[in-house]
């Protein structure tokens, strides 16, 4: 078997991570490697590992088992592996007295784990109560418009619910849900063991209720016993005005399934905007470049420009230069926590003609006349300060 890594390697954050940062790289890294993102082989092994990682870090007190004892403090199975070098030591049965809280470290856990492979009660009752399910990611592009002016769209996922035959119980008919013959409705199984130190007892989860208390005489014929249905369901999605690429909405309700009948995780999407021809994005503000003929940013002018939210008239003042930047005010992005919106920043390109007819040539030869006669060329000003 292959060892496993260090949990806080596999998560990429240091020992000293605090669980806000925790939950941060698991995120990240959730969404890399989940398999209904990411189809490349290993990723579902990866994913795995990620969120055993997470399940582990994310609480405090397997944490402090982990940091304590590394994967034997939290694995049951690494420990017995490690436990079974003890031979005939089999366990500190003797010791029941440890199956109590100090710190928030169950000592009857580590005892247990290390040297007979076992759980208390206590952790067999957390493991067998109800539990919200991971939570699931996904992405969702959009148009760049679509971020300016929000929009509501609908979307269609795989999601497991709750059977609506059984109600979540796994049984044809609620009579067909029994108590568990074997623990006799404990979820834990007993068993002694000689050694030399004495008699140990070991309590482990019941192999046949896997530590819920009750069997099923009579499996639902809808879910095959499973308590959930996986269908396609549709989803309203409302995007807010404002949007920017990578920032997430949260779908409650809509993620993995929980279990012991726990509610399901949450649904995160990822929004990509697609890019615009014309405007580009900084922050709140929207950039666009306007082209102008060189007659009207000698004289000035004013012209109809393009915004996100229609044309709107601009003044350019004579005299205006090569990339000179004006500002349309309140005509950016709106704050998507506020009521504030950003502005319009417009580039005048000065565009100098290509191709000209006979009576534009006769024109700018006249105003070159005029220049001539008038003073020095900006050319042989710029000459003369570079000679100093």
């Amino acid at each position: 078997m292959a060892q496993k890594r260090d949990f806080y390697e596999v998560l990429e954050i240091s020992k000293n991570a605090t669980q806000d940062e925790i939950k941060k790289a698991y995120r990240k890294l959730a969404k890399k490697y989940h398999p209904d993102i990411n189809k490349e082989p290993g990723a579902e092994e990866k994913f795995k590992e990620i969120q055993e990682a997470y399940d582990i870090l994310s609480d405090d007190s397997k944490k402090q088992l982990y940091d304590q004892y590394g994967h034997a403090g939290v694995d049951p199975q690494a420990a017995g592996a490690q436990g079974s070098g003890f031979g005939g030591f089999g366990g500190f049965g003797g010791f029941g007295g440890f199956n109590q809280d100090f710190g928030g470290v169950d000592l009857g856990d580590i005892f247990n784990s290390f040297f007979g492979g076992g759980t208390t009660r206590n952790s067999s009752s957390r493991r067998a109560g109800p539990t919200k399910g991971s939570d699931k990611f996904m992405q969702l592009r959009i148009d760049f418009m679509d971020s300016v002016l929000g929009k509501n769209t609908e979307i269609t996922i795989n999601l497991d619910t709750m059977c609506p035959h059984c109600h979540g119980t796994g049984a044809e008919n609620p009579s067909d849900v029994v108590t568990c013959s074997r623990c006799n409705g404990s979820g834990t199984v007993n068993a002694t063991q000689n050694t030399p130190f004495g008699t140990i007892r070991t309590q482990t989860t019941c192999p046949e209720c896997h530590g819920s208390g009750k069997t099923i005489k009579h499996k639902c014929n809808e879910c095959g016993g499973q308590g959930f249905v996986r269908k396609r369901t549709k989803v309203d999605v409302k995007i807010p005005a404002g949007i920017a690429s990578g920032q997430q909405l949260r779908i409650s309700g809509k993620g993995e399934r929980g279990t012991s009948g726990g509610p399901n995780g949450d649904l995160y999407i990822e929004i990509i905007v697609n890019p615009h021809s014309v405007f580009k994005r900084d922050g709140r503000n929207i950039h666009i470049d306007v082209p102008i003929s060189f007659t009207d940013a000698a004289l000035g002018c004013k012209i109809d420009v393009p915004t996100v939210y229609g044309d709107v008239e601009l003044k350019i003042p004579e005299g205006i230069q090569d990339s000179q930047i004006l500002r349309i005010k309140g005509k950016g992005f709106k704050d998507i926590r506020g009521s504030e919106y950003g502005d319009q920043y417009v580039h005048v390109q000065i565009k100098t003609p290509s191709k000209l007819s006979k009576d534009e040539k006769d024109l700018y030869e006249k105003l070159r006349d005029i220049e001539k006669k008038g003073s020095e060329s900006i050319f042989d000003k710029f000459k003369k300060a570079f000679k100093k």
